[in-house]
């Protein structure tokens, strides 16, 4: 655990690749974040929490000390460039993905010319691939199997290719269809307030569209549909309580469930265990230390 800047930040699993580092972090805020700085690796990061705090993003030297742009739960910050931050958020569970440039570059055709369309599209990344993969590798650092330190090499691969992907389709304009950015994020911020499952027909009316569009356009946006994205997100806060030491009974009210059975039958479904094997297996687990190469 270490502290700066009024950061308290714990490292919960550390992991050397070929191509960088995958982490799994806690971070606590004791004032609003307000930092400027530049990384020497790209920075591809997944909030396992909810976002809140309104985060914002800039690139003071491409776009101007003044602009700031919106940022969502999965982002990225491409290898020095300088970025500054500002959010209220005060505590956040991530895993972090930290990849070399030069052991990335095939991936990214080259040396990527980093666009404002590709800087502000890498601020909110949609791409449901990508984001499943980050999930993938979260679960793996938690709860560390046979050849886990093969598999998160992998899965950071193939993400960095899909991340690769996608950002050339942002570039190319590929998104026509989808739901706004305000839209997006007001579906956002409805699940970072409130754990119980939105209706369809809340969504809509949050987006200023019909449930009809908003089912079409969100596919469209994220690539999968709007149900199993929200059931996506409540099975990951789930995992963070439980691994936090929340009991069975605590998690499934506090996500809005009507009973434990229920929570643990779309556990289940979800995972392939119950809560109960979850949490007996994530307190369980080996130090982190042990994937280290």
């Amino acid at each position: 655990m270490n502290a700066e800047s009024g950061r308290i930040t714990q490292i919960d699993a550390d992991l050397a690749m070929r191509v960088g580092r995958a982490q799994l972090v806690r971070n606590r805020w004791e004032a609003p974040i307000d930092h400027r700085g530049a990384a020497d690796h790209h920075h591809l990061e997944l909030s396992l929490l909810p976002r809140s705090g309104e985060p914002q993003g800039c690139f003071p030297d491409c776009w101007g000390p003044q602009r700031f742009e919106p940022m969502g739960e999965l982002f990225l910050l491409p290898a020095d460039q300088l970025f500054h931050a500002r959010s209220e958020c005060r505590q956040q569970v991530s895993v972090i993905c930290r990849f070399d440039p030069c052991a990335v570059d095939e991936w990214f055709e080259g040396e990527l010319r980093w666009t404002e369309r590709r800087l502000r599209g890498g601020l909110d990344i949609t791409s449901e691939r990508v984001r499943r993969l980050l999930s993938d590798i979260a679960d793996e650092l938690r709860t560390p199997g046979f050849a886990s330190a093969t598999m998160v090499e992998l899965l950071a691969a193939q993400a960095a290719i899909e991340l690769s992907r996608h950002l050339i389709g942002v570039e190319a304009g590929r998104v026509a269809g989808g739901l706004a950015g305000w839209q997006l994020r007001r579906i956002e911020q409805r699940i970072a307030d409130d754990p119980s499952p939105p209706s369809l027909a809340e969504l809509a009316e949050l987006c200023c569209v019909s449930s009809r569009h908003l089912t079409r356009a969100f596919r469209v946006s994220r690539g999968c549909s709007i149900g199993h994205y929200l059931e996506t997100h409540r099975i990951e806060q789930s995992k963070c309580l439980l691994a936090a030491g929340q009991s069975v009974k605590a998690v499934a009210y506090t996500m809005g469930f009507t009973a434990p059975s229920n929570f643990a039958a779309a556990f289940r479904r979800a995972s392939g265990e119950s809560p109960r094997q979850y949490q007996q297996r994530v307190q369980g687990m080996r130090p982190a230390s042990a994937l280290s190469h």
